[in-house]
Parts: C-alpha cells; sequence; structure tokens
C-alpha cells in the first residue's frame, strides 16, 4: 500500500498522507509519509496519548478538521511544535473509520498552508476523502488476510438512508421529513434494516451499520 500512498500525497499536492489501522486485538499498522526520524519520535515518546488528532477522532465518527481540536494544553503545544518542526504541517484533516469487530483507523492528510487555502482545499476535496478513506481501509483489511471481513449485509438504500439520518442524530420525526416519507413507513425501514443485522434494536442497528462501514456519516 505504501507506493498507492505516496501516489495519493503527489496526486493531492500536500505535505503527507498517513492511514494508521488499530484491529480488535490491539494490533496495529500504518502506511505514510512522515520521515521516519518522527515516527521514531512519536512511538518512542508514546504520543499518541496526548495527540489529540487520535483522541479527538477516537470520539468522533465524522472528518475532523485539526483547527478545531483542543490544542490549548502546555503538552499537546509543545507536541504540535514538535510535528511542525518533523514537517508534518500546520493544518491537518482526519477521517476516522470504524470497521468490522471493533477495528478503527484513521486516514490523514497533512501541509504547509494558510487557514484560507486549507479551508478550500477540504470544501473542495471532503468527498474524495471520505471515499478515500473508506476504500483504502478496505483493501488493507483483504491485505490483512480477512480476519476483520465479515459477509456483509445488503441493506437497500432507503434502509442506508434512514440509519445515516438516525446516525447523525436526528429523531425519527426529523428523519422522516427529510426523507420526505411518513413515520410508519421510516419505521417500516428500520424495522427492516434491524432484522437484517440481527440488531435487538435501532442504536444497536445504528452501531453495527456504522461499524461495518454500511453508512458512512
Amino acid at each position: 500500500m505504501q507506493p498507492v500512498i505516496v501516489g495519493l500525497r503527489n496526486l493531492l499536492d500536500i505535505e503527507h498522507v498517513v492511514y494508521h489501522s488499530v484491529n480488535s486485538t490491539g494490533q496495529q499498522y500504518a502506511v505514510l509519509t512522515y520521515s521516519s526520524d518522527w515516527v521514531n519520535r512519536y512511538l518512542t515518546e508514546d504520543y499518541a496519548r496526548i495527540d489529540p488528532v487520535v483522541q479527538g477522532c477516537f470520539r468522533r465518527f465524522h472528518p475532523v478538521n485539526w483547527k478545531t481540536l483542543d490544542w490549548s494544553g502546555r503538552s499537546t503545544r509543545n507536541f504540535f511544535g514538535e510535528a511542525i518542526d518533523a514537517g508534518v504541517g500546520n493544518q491537518g484533516y482526519s477521517v476516522p473509520i470504524r470497521g468490522p469487530n471493533g477495528q478503527f483507523a484513521l486516514f490523514t492528510v497533512s501541509h504547509r498552508a494558510g487557514d484560507d487555502t486549507w479551508a478550500r482545499f477540504t470544501a473542495e476535496r471532503m468527498a474524495d476523502l471520505i471515499l478515500i478513506a473508506h476504500f483504502i481501509n478496505q483493501k488493507a483489511l483483504e491485505i490483512e488476510g480477512g480476519r476483520d471481513i465479515n459477509a456483509m449485509k445488503s441493506l437497500s438504500p432507503r434502509e442506508v438512508d434512514v440509519l445515516t439520518m438516525l446516525a447523525m442524530g436526528l429523531n425519527r420525526a426529523q428523519a422522516a421529513d427529510s426523507l420526505a416519507i411518513s413515520e410508519h413507513t421510516f419505521r417500516t425501514y428500520v424495522e427492516s434494516a434491524r432484522f437484517k443485522l440481527g440488531a435487538n434494536n435501532t442504536t444497536q442497528a445504528v452501531a453495527r451499520a456504522v461499524s461495518e462501514g454500511l453508512v458512512l456519516i
């Protein structure tokens, strides 16, 4: 996958591209364009403990612009300064990915740029970056040997729609209105999706759909 990551960096014309995965047993691996010195420093100092990108993305489902994270602590400011000195870049955008069986991964792009330039880049590339992140993750799981791959359940487009609305935090009435269907029809799609996913309730159905990549937020 390393040549693919380097190719993406060149295609996007940015400083760095990183894919980092941790599976349900705690095993992890990464493909990236950071310098080996910075990678070794990061691992030796166990910076994942204080890295706002890792900590912030672990609690989120949606893509994260680094500038929206909390960098106010002294240790995180020092860490950020070291990262910039190592050529990571002052701007970053990370897509959290939750795969089957508890897998968690991050797809990240970073660059040296002003706020306005980076805002334009992420606005123009957001959809591409989300799709790339999930395709890279899917291929990584295949290369890993299939340990984390379950047979994917087939949800209809409308079942995906209703679970996506719920995953975004809308209640049933709001979601039904957004999809221009009745609440009764909405409940029918939810129950159908719940049955296919083997979930005991709606919350569990949404969680499983997100974790298995059937719903992208």
